[in-house]
């Protein structure tokens, strides 16, 4: 793993933390001696990644498309460890059921887009403030291949993680003058443990011969990208998206 020294002694909040990406993506923030802060909506999950992630991290749950849980989270972190440098914005929503959008019911849709755009939006809204008034910070979201191409995905996804691609573009235009970077993650085909167990053999495989690098990516391929993009490393990439899809999409 490329270690960071910058980051070293920072403080970061995952949300999105408790399992698959956001977890392993606390974990190597905390292996680069950042403090970290682990968000979910599970308790016994958080407990659970706390315990991956090791001494560094606290878990603090909230609702992110609840503005008011979303405050009080950041009350807490802030309390506990102090300002938050670096944000990953990877709490959201699953890819909905897909089906012709005339037969999407009003709730799902509203479903689907707070839980991956407008709580990436609440969650901005809550810590940009403090990151302003510091002129400094680094900002990641989390979008989807669903955002780059037509998938199996519902259409309320694919929109909200374009909407969220566009959302990460438009901050960094307006926050590069005083001093805050945004990007985003775009993954393809990530194998969670929780998509492991419920892949069949057989669409793994179909899969596999879909990425050109004849494998599929894990959570720490993600993490170790967030980490490059949280770090000084970086300071010169503001507003893009990296595809981590082991070059399913090539723009």
């Amino acid at each position: 793993m490329m270690m960071y020294p910058d980051l070293q002694g920072k403080v970061a909040l995952v949300t999105g933390g408790s399992g698959g990406i956001g977890r392993e993506t606390a974990k190597v923030f905390a292996e680069q001696g950042m403090r970290v802060a682990v968000n979910g909506r599970d308790p016994a999950a958080i407990d659970s990644a706390v315990k991956h992630v090791g001494d560094a991290a606290i878990g603090v749950a909230a609702d992110g498309t609840d503005f008011a849980a979303v405050e009080a989270m950041r009350e807490e972190v802030e309390r506990r460890l102090g300002r938050v440098d670096v944000l990953a914005i990877f709490a959201g929503g699953g890819t909905g059921m897909p089906r012709p959008i005339d037969q999407m019911s009003e709730d799902d849709w509203h479903a689907t887009v707070h839980a991956n755009l407008t709580s990436t939006f609440l969650v901005l809204k809550s810590f940009l403030p403090g990151m302003r008034e510091r002129a400094s910070g680094s900002i990641i979201t989390m979008s989807s291949l669903a955002a780059r191409t037509p998938t199996g995905a519902s259409a309320a996804y694919t929109v909200a993680k374009a909407g969220v691609v566009a959302l990460t573009r438009q901050l960094a235009h307006e926050l590069g003058p005083v001093g805050i970077r945004v990007n985003g993650v775009s993954p393809s085909a990530i194998m969670t443990e929780r998509l492991e167990g419920r892949m069949p053999p057989e669409f793994k495989e179909r899969l596999l011969a879909e990425h050109p690098l004849g494998r599929l990516g894990t959570p720490l391929d993600v993490a170790n990208v967030t980490a490059f993009l949280a770090s000084d490393a970086s300071s010169w990439i503001t507003g893009l998206t990296i595809d981590v899809s082991g070059g399913k999409w090539m723009p």
